[in-house]
């Protein structure tokens, strides 16, 4: 998800990951949620004191697994990128597609935004060392990871989604895949949160969000037991209290790796290997999806399509004629 205060956020995922309940409970809606095929837009409003304007968060919401996640451009824009967030949503209950999932959005989306910021050094150039100088904040200068951790370009919360599967999981399956998210979420300067369905678990993540989309004051409360669910503002986290990749030092004395990230993503890879790319994406085409049936559009695409296939019984015909010929 995607968020503005004339705030935007955008919302981004696998599918089936429960974003749009999440989205729908935080606006207080009373609709039976949809899966979301491509890149969905929404809108709250919400006044922080009585007798006060309300303000408006713009929320853009990413489905499709790995498959549309180009679409995510579409809402960062450099008229919207000053008050932009971003909302991962991972499937706690997929361990073997998570990694994948995570770098292959994120890493798309970090590449777009580093495009506008550097249009922006160009023609606003105070705006983008606003941006940057924030998200370095992320961290105080005295906090001993400062110069450790590379933070993502904009604000970013990272929610784990299904904790009430994910709990009936091993002890330590669960360690495992708690300080791999704690470690991703600290070093990208992300805020990290377990949800699901339950009322107390979803508040959690509404107040992060609360806080991004319309400014309210920053959560104090943190919740690292890795036997509970995890809440963790960004900035309240530290890399001593994560300790190391979950693995024997002889055996993470065997692993060549650059950068911590890329040590940490082949730990957890080695204990949960990751799925293909095309397993990731939610190959179901909008076009054909009921809710979106347009009477006059679609009759046009069947024609359309009709005259495609005419065409190419003609091509075929004639290279078949010309083989013949040959």
């Amino acid at each position: 998800m995607a968020m503005g205060r004339q705030a935007r956020a955008s919302r981004s995922n696998g599918q089936g990951q429960g974003k749009t309940t999440i989205i729908l409970r935080f606006l207080k809606r009373e609709e039976i949620p949809k899966p979301t095929l491509a890149l969905e837009y929404t809108f709250g409003r919400r006044a922080r004191r009585p007798d006060t304007p309300k303000d408006v968060a713009h929320f853009w919401e990413l489905g499709g697994g790995t498959l549309l996640m180009e679409l995510i451009r579409i809402p960062i824009t450099c008229n919207s990128i000053r008050t932009f967030a971003v909302v991962l949503v991972l499937d706690l209950s997929k361990p073997n597609e998570l990694w994948t999932t995570m770098e292959k959005l994120l890493q798309v989306t970090r590449s777009h935004v580093n495009k506008i910021l550097a249009k922006l050094e160009k023609t606003n150039s105070e705006v983008a060392t606003e941006i940057k100088q924030r998200m370095r904040n992320s961290l105080p200068r005295d906090h001993p990871d400062y110069e450790l951790v590379d933070p993502f370009p904009i604000p970013l919360v990272i929610i784990g989604s299904k904790y009430d599967i994910f709990h009936e999981f091993d002890s330590e399956v669960r360690k495992i895949i708690s300080k791999t998210l704690r470690f991703v979420s600290h070093y990208y300067g992300a805020s990290l949160v377990f949800t699901s369905k339950s009322e107390a678990l979803l508040l959690k993540a509404h107040a992060l969000i609360n806080h991004l989309a319309f400014g309210y004051d920053k959560s104090k409360s943190v919740s690292v037991d890795h036997s509970k669910p995890l809440f963790i503002p960004a900035g309240m986290d530290s890399l001593s209290h994560i300790g190391p990749p979950p693995a024997s030092d002889s055996d993470i004395a065997k692993v060549c790796a650059n950068t911590p990230l890329e040590l940490w993503r082949k730990v957890f890879e080695k204990t949960f290997p990751p799925k293909s790319s095309c397993d990731l994406q939610d190959t179901r085409d909008p076009a054909q999806d009921l809710q979106y049936a347009e009477h006059k559009v679609d009759v046009m695409r069947a024609q359309k399509k009709q005259v495609r296939g005419c065409s190419s019984v003609a091509v075929q015909s004639e290279v078949f004629q010309n083989h013949q010929h040959c």
